[in-house]
């Protein structure tokens, strides 16, 4: 059945950085005349993965699409300014990421970094000697290499991606509002329109999914199903007076149990995976304190003996929305409804990859195939047969 209300062409559900890059690309097209909705029921993006992520940007995957989507990405915001938004600011660090391997890991970090290579990303392969030498501040002892993203890798402002994409993709015309999806409309093998928590509804040709951790609920309103769920993800910002000296030359290291680290102004930022027993699906934002006493504390003084002596200073949780088949986004059609687009289960990498799959998709609404990057591998067909594309170097 058809709803009521205004029509337009496109309606994105999810007003983050996805959604509102997809919104931005497609109505910068020549070929796309047509109307854009976004809708957004947290503007505040009090809640948002996005506000909440570690704001992080790197090439070294083991899967190449990855590698190019990131190589679009970085592009991207090295022309921001340019491109997109005179007064962009989103304060671009590229100081490269820092992957560590012990002896069991050196031949996968050393194929993906083929892979990494043969796909034009700039990453340099490090022996142990020469971590040392380049990071004297550095336990090597237990290490067998490293891979370090000498350019093309690095961390910015998530806050300010997402309002830029958003507020540009108002000046091109998209209208943006507040509202939650509360049903959507089907009609055979398509999708016809929404109705929102207000009453409010809203017909149309295509919907593009990007509701971050809330996309199978969405997903479900269409009678479609997705593994995607949120995971916590907990941040803390930790000061070290003994490591301050270190701030400008380090990276964002990668270490090989999982824990990472990086400079974040004056302080340090730091996380880790939970556990498994500690990784269920999870919808609040209390913050694990224990896990920095008890993981990530005696982890980071492993890895440097400055850290014997640290302070948190602020500490938040934020949510990945984590695609269960196998870590790595849903991008484009269903296969048997075609005009509900998936931009779902980024499972970390959503910033990131943000432009790429905007991009992506705002090639698909106008011509029905993709153009530039070949996004089809993580199309919804391997969640239909069970056929997972497997990320080695997942953070």
């Amino acid at each position: 059945m058809g709803v009521s209300g205004d029509f337009y062409d496109v309606i994105v559900v999810g007003g983050g950085v996805v959604g509102c890059s997809a919104a931005w690309h497609l109505l910068g097209r020549s070929d796309f005349q047509g109307r854009v909705l976004v809708i957004e029921k947290d503007s505040s993006y009090e809640f948002c993965s996005t506000a909440l992520s570690a704001a992080s940007i790197r090439q070294q995957f083991s899967t190449p699409i990855n590698i190019e989507m990131s190589g679009y990405g970085i592009e991207f915001l090295r022309n921001l300014k340019r491109d997109v938004d005179p007064d962009a600011d989103i304060a671009l660090h590229e100081k490269g990421y820092l992957v560590l391997a012990t002896a069991d890991g050196r031949d996968i970090l050393h194929s993906n970094h083929q892979t990494q290579l043969a796909h034009h990303a700039d990453i340099v392969w490090m022996e142990p000697d020469q971590l040392k030498a380049k990071y004297p501040w550095m336990n090597v002892d237990d290490l067998a290499a490293g891979c370090w993203g000498r350019t093309g890798e690095g961390w910015f402002d998530a806050y300010s991606l997402l309002q830029i994409f958003r507020r540009q993709a108002k000046n091109r015309g998209a209208h943006v509002i507040d509202g939650e999806v509360t049903a959507i409309a089907r009609d055979g093998d398509r999708v016809t329109g929404v109705t929102l928590a207000d009453g409010r509804q809203f017909s149309c040709d295509t919907i593009i999914n990007a509701a971050g951790t809330g996309a199978t609920k969405v997903a479900r309103m269409a009678g479609l199903d997705i593994p995607v769920e949120p995971r916590k993800r907990c941040i803390f910002v930790f000061d070290c007076r003994d490591a301050r000296d270190i701030l400008a030359s380090c990276p964002m290291l990668i270490d090989p149990s999982g824990l990472y680290f990086r400079p974040e102004g004056d302080y340090f930022i730091t996380g880790i995976q939970p556990p498994a027993d500690r990784d269920n699906e999870c919808w609040d934002f209390d913050v694990d304190h224990g896990l920095f006493d008890e993981i990530i504390w005696p982890g980071l003084y492993q890895r440097c003996e400055r850290f014997e002596a640290v302070k948190v200073v602020n500490a938040w949780a934020g949510h990945y929305a984590y695609n269960l088949l196998d870590q790595n986004a849903i991008v484009g059609p269903h296969s048997e409804l075609g005009n509900f687009l998936f931009a779902n289960g980024f499972s970390g990498h959503g910033l990131q990859q943000s432009p790429a799959v905007g991009r992506g998709l705002s090639e698909l609404v106008a011509t029905g195939r993709y153009q530039t990057l070949d996004l089809s591998v993580f199309g919804y067909e391997r969640i239909r047969d069970n056929a997972p594309v497997r990320e080695l170097n997942v953070i």
